[in-house]
């Protein structure tokens, strides 16, 4: 199946099959908070038309600041894109013509934005935990080492120790670190790196808004890095890159920390109830720590019958054609509301009663 790259957009999907769309679809291929929207963003929209006839400000405040207070870095070491995927775009082209390290499966953005710069990718397999001695190896060769974690697509969160130990030896060899914490809200902001980027000036902390506060529309994240890097990063990016509207609603997002806290518990909740659904039916389920979770079918060759079965009810899963390490042969599911889930749950029993009952 020739399948598009990413989540969400399930219309795309099913042009790409020859398949009518049905008249209810519930995409859990996208992975954004099943809650909604914060509040206040409904609360106040009417404030935000003034916004629209003004230009927004160059470098993205007030949410510049906004993240500078609350990580505790100075504004220089911020750096705000239209979405996470444009500061990838960014820093792509700092590796042009050099050696990068990607752990598969991963986010494909990282292979995308790197192939128009002529960058050797460096393939290293890992669906759960990282072979330390082989990363370790690479990257005495390498400029560069992309790591998503938690991991999209698997939810697995390489242990901080880990990391840690990866930026020394990346600084010893000159090597940078690009750390993609874009789901990293879903679980504890002590699990996060950006304390440590004082000591490890190579590494570059990537984040988004638009997961953890469902707002993919407006298209918001940004990069905590040393000064250099994010002046080089700043340099090649268009001029009012972040919309003004964006930048308001993100700064007050930042604010909203029991909404925070309820997302963690509720896709944590969703996210334990599907997976006992799951190896009730002798799925393999992936440990995840975010509002996603990957799974395989107790006999994956029914995959492809699977996915397409639950198409035709309306039900998107993420495919993982596109991930190496995967091929096809898992499913990711983003958590939705409770409803949604056991929607999900009565179609897919339905479909296992018929396929796998001995």
């Amino acid at each position: 199946m020739s399948l598009p790259n990413h989540g969400a957009n399930a219309h795309h999907l099913y042009e790409s099959l020859d398949m009518k769309l049905p008249e209810k679809v519930i995409d859990f291929s996208e992975n954004v908070n099943p809650l909604g929207l914060p509040a206040f963003v409904n609360e106040h929209w009417e404030s935000y038309s003034e916004l629209i006839t003004k230009y927004p400000d160059p470098i993205g405040e007030p949410f510049l600041s906004a993240v500078a207070t609350y990580h505790d870095v100075q504004v220089e070491n911020v750096i705000v894109g239209n979405g996470a995927a444009e500061i990838f775009a960014c820093l792509a082209k700092r590796y042009e013509s050099k050696r990068a390290i990607l752990i598969h499966p991963t986010f494909s953005e990282y292979a995308s934005t790197l192939a128009p710069y002529h960058v050797y990718i460096k393939e290293i397999i890992a669906t759960q935990d990282l072979p330390i001695d082989e990363v370790l190896d690479e990257i005495e060769f390498a400029e560069v080492i992309y790591i998503c974690r938690p991991n999209n697509p698997t939810g697995y969160l390489v242990p901080l120790e880990e990391i840690i130990q990866i930026a020394k030896y990346a600084k010893r060899y000159k090597c940078e670190v690009i750390l993609d914490e874009a789901f990293l809200d879903f679980i504890d902001e002590k699990e996060s790196f950006i304390p440590y980027l004082k000591e490890f000036t190579n590494v570059i902390v990537v984040r988004s808004m638009t997961k953890m506060y469902a707002i993919p529309g407006l298209r918001l994240g940004y990069a905590v890095a040393s000064e250099e890097i994010v002046r080089e990063t700043r340099y090649r990016m268009p001029h009012w890159n972040s919309n003004a509207i964006a930048t308001t609603i993100g700064a007050a997002c930042l604010q909203e920390e029991e909404y925070r806290l309820q997302a963690i518990s509720f896709a944590k909740k969703m996210r334990e109830q599907f997976t006992e659904f799951l190896e009730n039916w002798n799925c393999v389920v992936l440990p995840s720590r975010t509002n996603f979770l990957c799974f395989q079918l107790p006999d994956p060759t029914q995959s492809k019958k699977f996915f397409l079965f639950l198409l035709e009810k309306g039900c998107v899963l993420r495919h993982t054609e596109n991930f190496k390490g995967l091929d096809g042969k898992w499913f990711r599911v983003g958590m939705k509301k409770s409803s949604q889930m056991k929607h999900l749950q009565k179609e897919m029993t339905a479909w296992f009663e018929e396929n796998l009952s001995s």
